[in-house]
């Protein structure tokens, strides 16, 4: 598999340490010369600032796009129409409405575009996935979820600091991985949405925390909160049924270490029996996202997560905003 990277940052380099033997990266774009060249020598590719002569590489059989938001959607249609599978970073777009012509065109090309949300491929999200299949927890009843961090020196001046490129703050950030989560468990999309965005210690016109009540169609319940002012790193998502529950901590590094505890209820309740599952080492949820990725291509199973559970998650986000009635927000529906 061929592969051309738009966005060579972070992301991009992510991205592209998972390709291993599985992919073969020929094109790193960016607007960063630098940043490409760096990414481009580092895997033995070619290095170009010009997005739109990746995006339809003759020689690509695949585009992975990990740009800002603003751009994500304009790359991902031009590479689907240039007959590219892609791989989207999340969220995938700014709206969900930005998706809907990527949608109609990956359908007309027949070409498949996974979103990223990695979050679902580490360990202990995927033990999780396993257990409940499984049954054990029985009916699912809610969700608890919290995930923050602390910013950095300079925060405000970041390109997340500016809606116009962004598409909002930390709900659209790590709370998107939350929503996404928070669905893919339930097996449904919300149809209930509530939540409240503050924006409490940076200088930004964008939110550092949202607080989020979600329930879907068959009354199950998601408590998410996402924050920019959490100090010290976390992530912590507790998952209740009517037999058991799983509470997932950590994603390694500044996270801590990944653990998924099971508390299976007892016939006479009490004090539960506890299973508890570590998970120490590197992320590989990058490789694992890319290698199903590839599975469902070569499958021709349709891709997840896809463009339309990205939808849902994009929904209940713009319902928020819109609820909070943030600027940004009424700037894109006042433009033509």
């Amino acid at each position: 598999m061929k592969i051309a990277i738009i966005g060579c940052g972070l992301i991009g380099k992510k991205r592209a340490a998972a390709l291993k033997e599985r992919g073969q990266l020929i094109l790193a774009a960016d607007i960063d010369s630098t940043r490409a060249e760096s990414l481009a020598r580092e895997y033995g590719a070619q290095a170009t600032t010009d997005w739109q002569a990746a995006a339809a590489a003759p020689e690509a059989d695949m585009i992975i796009v990990a740009t800002t938001h603003d751009q994500l959607a304009k790359i991902t249609l031009a590479a689907v129409n240039a007959g590219k599978h892609v791989l989207l970073e999340k969220p995938g777009a700014m709206n969900p409405s930005e998706l809907e012509p990527v949608k109609a065109a990956a359908k007309q090309n027949n070409v498949f575009v996974h979103v990223g949300f990695n979050h679902r491929f580490h360990p202990a999200m995927q033990k999780a996935r396993e257990l409940i299949d499984q049954g054990i927890l029985g009916p699912l009843y809610y969700i608890r979820g919290r995930y923050g961090h602390g910013g950095r020196v300079g925060y405000e001046t970041e390109w997340r600091a500016h809606p116009q490129v962004s598409g909002g703050g930390e709900l659209l950030d790590q709370g998107a991985h939350l929503i996404d989560l928070s669905q893919w468990y339930f097996g449904e999309a919300f149809t209930d949405i509530h939540g409240w965005c503050a924006t409490y210690f940076w200088d930004m016109p964008v939110e550092d925390n949202a607080f989020l009540t979600l329930r879907t169609a068959s009354g199950k319940i998601a408590q998410l909160q996402a924050t920019w002012t959490e100090w010290k790193n976390m992530f912590s998502l507790e998952i209740t049924g009517r037999d058991a529950k799983l509470h997932i901590e950590g994603l390694g590094g500044s996270y801590g270490t990944e653990r998924l505890a099971y508390y299976q209820m007892k016939p006479e309740m009490g004090p539960p029996d506890t299973t508890i599952f570590e998970y120490p080492g590197t992320d590989l949820s990058w490789d694992l996202e890319f290698k199903r990725f590839l599975a469902e291509i070569e499958q021709s199973h349709p891709s997840e997560p896809g463009l339309q559970s990205t939808q849902n998650v994009l929904s209940a986000i713009e319902t928020i905003y819109q609820q909070n009635n943030v600027p940004w927000l009424r700037k894109q529906e006042d433009s033509p």
